[in-house]
């Protein structure tokens, strides 16, 4: 078990290295390789979740050795209630993304190659334990996902994939700048759990151009994860790039890659610089608001499906900002509601799991629609009920768990975000409640035209939704109803770790004076 880790992180990678060596003209066998690559990495995932301790908040199974040691820069692996759930969600996503790819036929080898180091990278930041091996696999995400967009995408790929890289890589400049900042202020030193430690007292005191350098750092690195949250007003980059992406890109970028922005802060931010948490907490919320809101607004505003689903994801993440900043509730200041921060920090954690789960079923189905039709556009269709009743059936259930109906997963995590944050934000709640009214009214506009009313001529020999896509969906769906009616086995997994950063951002800043 001791070096498990390793063995989650790299086996996408011998997989890549296995296709190198198939001819090209062997499609199935590449395909077949990259699926026992992310199976075998899968099954390791939920290994590691028996094997944990939900008991511990702190890291497991820790992997420490040195790597650069003039510039004591060490390779650091270690998981916990917040990364173990992202994992095992990665590794999920990346298995069923394979077959997704199933009837991917143009340059098969050079997409599935691709495709595996794209997952090898998202599990390194997850599982990374040190900021400079964190940032290597952040940047080792970019280059992959450039090319599956630029290459593979939609007719506007190569304007979608230039897009995707710079407001990515303006967000990795900040980032390696707060980065730089924190390693010659707090000792010269990258691993993430020293940095913990030291870098709340090193950073007292300390000024940079007359303003404190937890606020300085704290911006910095925040908008480099808000980028890919996104936050409003970074998110402009998601819609075009989901809309020209190939549907298993779609599928990963909404269900995993936004997660590492929310993860981010809470690893990095809510680590390192706990007084920052009590300074930014409200913009953090009022962030989530507009990204609801905004969110909402937008896909209200679309025609084409995958859009639509598109700016849903927009609108799902700002529940998770709002349960985060309930994180201050435990404070002080705020009467020390414990309760209310463990719902708001809780539900924030189980929305990126859900919108995750959610999000790729979405995309599924609409790329389900697509190969059949070749095209998008909810006007286009009509009827479909009649003609397609199994997919229908399947969209029905998506459908309502994307506009958090009970039931569902996802009404559990918003209801926690809220409960959490109500306390503190009563106003800011009350305001984004108008977003559960935005999902009901866009999912229930998009599925209505779609499946009801006069059926499309053109599309009276639809074929049904087949086996290869049941399997993609159905095993989403039913982790979907499983935690909507009984969410206790994940909140078991994360509970402990959440406490650990309560107790971290309210001790630290309390002693710091805030």
């Amino acid at each position: 078990m001791e070096n498990i880790l390793n063995w989650i992180i790299w086996f996408p990678i011998i997989g890549m290295v296995a296709i190198a060596f198939i001819p090209r003209e062997k499609d199935n066998l590449i395909k077949i390789t990259a699926a026992v690559a992310t199976g075998l990495q899968l099954l390791l995932t939920l290994v590691l979740w028996q094997n944990y301790d939900a008991g511990n908040g702190g890291m497991q199974f820790t992997v420490r050795g040195e790597w650069i040691p003039s510039f004591n820069i060490s390779y650091i692996l270690g998981v916990d209630g917040l990364s173990l759930p992202m994992a095992i969600l990665t590794a999920l996503l990346c298995f069923i993304g394979i077959f997704v790819s199933w009837n991917i036929n143009k340059a098969v080898k050079g997409y599935f190659a691709l495709f595996l180091l794209l997952d090898t990278g998202i599990m390194g930041v997850f599982l990374s334990m040190d900021f400079f091996l964190f940032y290597i696999f952040w940047e080792v995400m970019l280059l992959p996902m450039y090319f599956l967009i630029g290459m593979w995408g939609g007719p506007q790929r190569e304007y979608a994939a230039i897009k995707f890289f710079l407001y990515t890589l303006f967000g990795s400049v900040l980032m390696l700048v707060g980065i730089l900042g924190l390693y010659f202020t707090c000792g010269n030193t990258f691993d993430i759990q020293v940095l913990k430690q030291v870098a709340p007292e090193a950073l007292q005191g300390v000024t940079w151009w007359g303003m404190s350098a937890i606020k300085v750092i704290w911006v910095l690195l925040f908008i480099g994860f808000a980028i890919k949250v996104p936050v409003f007003p970074f998110h402009t980059w998601l819609p075009l790039a989901h809309v020209e992406a190939p549907t298993a890109i779609s599928v990963l970028l909404a269900g995993i890659l936004l997660k590492l922005g929310v993860y981010g802060i809470l690893r990095i931010n809510y680590g390192l610089m706990p007084d920052g948490v009590y300074w930014f907490s409200g913009a953090l919320a009022f962030l989530g608001l507009i990204n609801v809101v905004w969110g909402g607004l937008c896909a209200l505003a679309q025609t084409d499906l995958k859009k639509l689903v598109a700016y849903s994801s927009v609108n799902h993440m700002g529940y998770s900002l709002i349960g985060m900043a309930a994180v201050i509730a435990a404070g002080e200041a705020n009467g020390y509601n414990l309760k209310a921060a463990q719902a708001g920090l809780g539900g924030a954690v189980f929305q990126m799991f859900n919108h995750g789960t959610i999000s790729a079923m979405l995309f599924i189905l609409v790329g389900v629609i697509y190969d059949r039709a070749h095209h998008r556009e909810i006007e286009g269709f009509g009827g479909l009920a009649a003609q397609m009743p199994i997919y229908t059936g399947i969209c029905a259930m998506v459908f309502f768990a994307g506009l958090g109906l009970p039931g569902f997963s996802g009404f559990i995590s918003e209801a926690m975000c809220f409960i959490g944050a109500f306390p503190i934000y009563k106003g800011i709640v009350i305001a984004s409640t108008i977003g559960i009214l935005l999902n009901a009214a866009y999912f229930l506009w998009a599925f209505q035209r779609i499946f009801f009313g006069k059926l499309n001529e053109k599309y009276t020999d639809l074929p049904e939704i087949n086996n290869r896509e049941l399997f993609t969906v159905v095993p989403l769906l039913i982790i979907t109803l499983f935690f909507g009616i009984y969410p206790a086995p994940y909140l078991d997994i994360i509970s402990s770790t959440m406490d650990v950063i309560i107790n971290h951002v309210v001790t630290m800043a309390t002693i710091s004076g805030m």
